[in-house]
């Protein structure tokens, strides 16, 4: 930029060299002009030139053309100094009044939509749409493809559903082969324990673990993964129970696949003296109470109105409707007092877990006189397994419930859970649970929903003493995105969910912690086809 004086001081030139401005001439009256006005003049445009050559250079920076002109440059930078909105924006608050009216109207019937945006925008363009037009047939075609995307959803959970339900054939034909096995081979049929440790099972010096469960590949991974990651493997004895039809299998398997020097019982409900209808007279009303049978082994679309929820609250109900919750297996942990009269201290666990720690350190923990040591799952960084509170698992719209309960009183897990079973004796925890199952089947299951745990959370009522959060990691069947690192460190972690990991919905990053425990070289594994993943 250059400033030129002409000699008779008339007049002064402004040019510059760098192609945004024209030459500026200032011509200067013939009055006489004192040298202290010319300098404050020529000081003030020295100061406002270089912001019109910053703005200059935005507007071209921002793909404008080029100005050759002050002319062109005032009509390109005159909105920016009177503060005036370009084109753009006041489009764009148009649109928004637009969008705003039409969100409030109900969409036409019989509308015919495109398929896709492109061919809406075709038709925009071919049928010359206004505004209003194109906004009421966008909002239709989005609720129509939320609906679309809202029912897929749900058909998945659905058939996610059933796929968890099933029995997979691998584990159906480890089952039948190992019963034959145990009619026909005498070794399978070898008493367990052999006759030399039976007074192990009632010695309270041991660490006894309870499992009580139907799936023997699942039971197969509890106890190896347990004994494995034992530090003092020759102190366990574990206590399988399992159903009277799934036995055989069971006994057949460990007879024949022994893991010294723990020592393993397998056990049928059958061979229990105690456990009799007159017993368990609520259990027995459970599984052959046609309304209750219905309701787990139905149609489990009847009475959902998939429009008034979401696919979240959809997945719990399903969950709650799983049919192990009226098996007796699962009720069975109510019983341990009972069905273990000689035992003073017990773990029980359940078939979707894995052992990656030593458990030794769980007897040494004092209960404090409570009954159950178990992780609390309101506390955790994880909000989809460890914010779990009594509202989430019962109705406190129902009077008794509203009544007896607080719905913000933190709940607690199932799956590890270390028992005082002297402590228990004393208590009246199994005379609560059946009372309380009672009144739930009363009212037609308004109560709660959710499986065995809502009425064991009534009942070890004030009986829980909390444990270390590392002992017990939830929600690996739940959610593929929990945490590899955070799993490796749990002693504990359990599968509870949908997605167990010896079924095809399982999460494949989570299944190889799983995975590790199971004999792949045995024969039965193998001749059912039962292949690591």
């Amino acid at each position: 930029m250059q400033l030129h004086f002409s000699p008779s001081m008339k007049s002064i030139t402004i040019s510059s060299t760098n192609g945004f401005l024209d030459f500026m001439k200032i011509k200067v009256a013939a009055r006489h002009i004192s040298y202290r006005t010319l300098f404050h003049t020529v000081l003030i445009l020295a100061f406002l030139l270089p912001f019109v050559f910053i703005l200059t250079a935005l507007v071209t920076l921002e793909g404008v053309n080029k100005c050759s002109s002050l002319d062109c440059l005032g009509r390109r930078l005159g909105p920016r100094f009177l503060g005036r909105a370009d084109d753009s924006i006041r489009l764009v608050r148009d649109l928004y009044k637009v969008l705003n009216q039409v969100n409030s109207e109900e969409i036409p019937p019989n509308l015919e939509l495109p398929e896709s945006f492109s061919q809406l925008v075709s038709e925009m363009k071919n049928n010359q749409y206004d505004a209003k037009t194109f906004a009421i047939k966008l909002k239709a075609m989005m609720e129509k493809f939320d609906r679309e995307a809202k029912a897929s959803k749900f058909a998945e959970l659905i058939n996610k559903h059933f796929a968890a339900s099933a029995i997979p054939k691998g584990i159906h034909c480890l089952s039948l082969r190992l019963t034959d096995e145990y009619s026909s081979n005498a070794h399978a049929r070898r008493q367990l324990p052999s006759p030399e440790f039976l007074p192990l099972l009632s010695d309270n010096s041991y660490h006894h673990f309870i499992l009580a469960s139907d799936n023997i590949l699942a039971a197969s991974v509890v106890v190896t993964s347990t004994v494995q990651s034992s530090q003092k493997p020759e102190k366990i004895v574990f206590h399988v129970i399992t159903d009277k039809k799934t036995y055989a299998g069971m006994h057949s398997w460990f007879a024949l696949n022994p893991l010294p020097p723990a020592i393993v019982e397998v056990r049928g409900v059958h061979q229990f003296d105690w456990l009799t209808r007159e017993n368990v007279p609520v259990l027995e009303a459970i599984e052959s109470h046609y309304g209750i049978r219905k309701y787990y082994h139905g149609n489990h679309n009847v009475g959902a109105n998939l429009s008034e929820t979401t696919p979240r609250i959809f997945a719990s109900k399903l969950q709650s409707r799983s049919p192990k919750y009226i098996s007796l297996l699962n009720h069975l942990r109510i019983y341990l007092p009972e069905l273990f009269p000689n035992l003073d201290k017990v773990v029980f666990l359940d078939d979707d877990v894995v052992i990656q720690r030593d458990l030794s350190a769980l007897w040494e923990i004092d209960l404090e006189g409570k009954v159950n040591g178990a992780v609390e799952t309101c506390k955790g960084e994880d909000d989809w397994v460890m914010s779990k509170r009594f509202k989430n698992y019962f109705n406190f719209s129902h009077p008794l419930i509203a009544k007896n309960l607080d719905p913000d009183e933190c709940a607690w897990a199932y799956g590890m859970n270390i028992f005082d079973l002297r402590a228990w004796r004393k208590t009246n925890i199994r005379e609560t649970y059946h009372s309380w199952l009672k009144e739930n089947l009363k009212s037609n299951l308004t109560m709660w929903k959710l499986g065995t745990l809502p009425p064991a959370l009534i009942a070890f009522k004030d009986h829980v003493h909390p444990i270390d959060p590392s002992w017990h990691m939830l929600g690996l069947g739940y959610q593929n995105n929990t945490d590899i690192e955070s799993v490796k460190k749990a002693a504990v972690i359990h599968y509870n969910g949908q997605s167990k990991p010896w079924l095809e919905i399982g999460f494949e990053q989570l299944r190889p912690f799983w995975t590790k425990y199971v004999n792949y070289s045995n024969d039965f594994v193998r001749n059912c086809h039962i292949l690591e993943s």
